[in-house]
């Protein structure tokens, strides 16, 4: 506890400074869903931080924001704050940049995007005094964010990369990546040949709880490893999501299946209709998207619960091409 109360006050400090250095944030009006990822040259093992998605904030349902350059946590706790009061992402940008906890909003670099009564909305800030290359680019769903860059051409790149992919928020964030996958996209990772040093990729469902998305995938790697994270995290990707077909999408199970009872201690029933479905897979996945058990439904199949951990789960279930989700809750 004293090692992560020194770490807390590093970061309130800056000292742990520039993340991260690409990153995009992005909502699909359609499904829900907000999603974050992002990359940077900085070695987390040597800070000891538990996570390596820290930069980006989820409000399931709201939005998402994603807080970089001389990071301090108590801005991105004061953003999700003021999102959660209504405030749009320009409204939000302004009140950061009026209330920096250090009063120097000009180190800072923000991406945020939320639904404004439905439709998606966009905002982004690049500080004066943030790192070179620095620059930032929004789009109607999305913002794109970085400094430390090799050039515009790294923020270019990612946002086709988004724009170009036919897969769902997860599949379009970590494309975004892939386009920044070059050597020295962060400058200061060009001597390990690398475009960076840890990588990750996020989104929540409108259902899902703060802070447990149901989608996580995340890879750090140590300074001169010489181990591009962001091809480790798109074999890891590739584990948890498909992104070949453009009708594989997610969307909410509630009118397939149906779950009792939920929450559940020992077992859960799930239900469908024989007459109207065929065959169904499904699969049972933590909130991060790693699989715990999968298998075939029949007209009703019981999941035992009793060796996991009180918690969230994800039940999927495969209609056709269309894969579906329904949270689980173990008691």
């Amino acid at each position: 506890m004293y090692f992560m109360l020194i770490i807390i006050a590093m970061l309130s400090m800056g000292r742990f400074s520039a993340q991260d250095t690409f990153s995009i944030v992005a909502v699909d009006s359609v499904t829900g869903e907000v999603g974050s990822a992002g990359a940077s040259c900085v070695d987390l093992f040597q800070f000891g931080l538990p996570s390596d998605d820290f930069i980006g904030q989820l409000v399931p349902g709201v939005g998402a924001i994603n807080t970089q350059a001389w990071y301090i946590p108590e801005n991105q706790n004061n953003a999700t704050n003021q999102m959660n009061t209504g405030s749009t992402p320009s409204e939000i940008i302004a009140w950061l940049i009026a209330n920096d906890v250090q009063n120097q909003p000009e180190r800072r670099q923000y991406g945020i995007v939320s639904y404004n009564n439905g439709s998606p909305e966009s905002a982004g800030f690049t500080g004066t005094s943030t790192d070179d290359y620095k620059n930032h680019i929004l789009g109607p769903n999305y913002a794109i964010q970085g400094n430390i860059l090799l050039g515009q051409g790294v923020l270019d790149a990612m946002e086709s990369a988004f724009l170009n992919e036919t897969g769902n928020l997860a599949c379009k964030l970590m494309a975004a990546l892939q386009g920044a996958n070059i050597v020295g996209a962060d400058t200061r990772c060009a001597p390990n040949g690398t475009s960076s040093l840890f990588a990750y990729v996020k989104v929540s469902q409108p259902n899902d709880v703060f802070g447990s998305p149901s989608f996580l995938a995340s890879v750090r790697t140590s300074n001169n490893a010489g181990i591009e994270p962001i091809d480790s995290l798109q074999i890891k990707f590739n584990t948890l999501q498909s992104c070949d077909n453009a009708t594989l999408i997610e969307v909410t199970s509630d009118k397939i299946v149906t779950l009792s009872p939920n929450p559940a201690s020992d077992y859960i029933t799930v239900e469908y209709d024989t007459q109207k479905y065929s065959e169904i897979e499904y699969q049972l996945c933590g909130v991060n998207g790693n699989l715990i058990f999968e298998g075939e439904l029949q007209s009703e199949t019981q999941i035992d619960l009793k060796t996991l951990s009180p918690g969230n789960y994800v039940l999927k279930v495969k209609v056709d091409e269309f894969w579906m989700t329904q949270k689980i809750i173990k008691e």
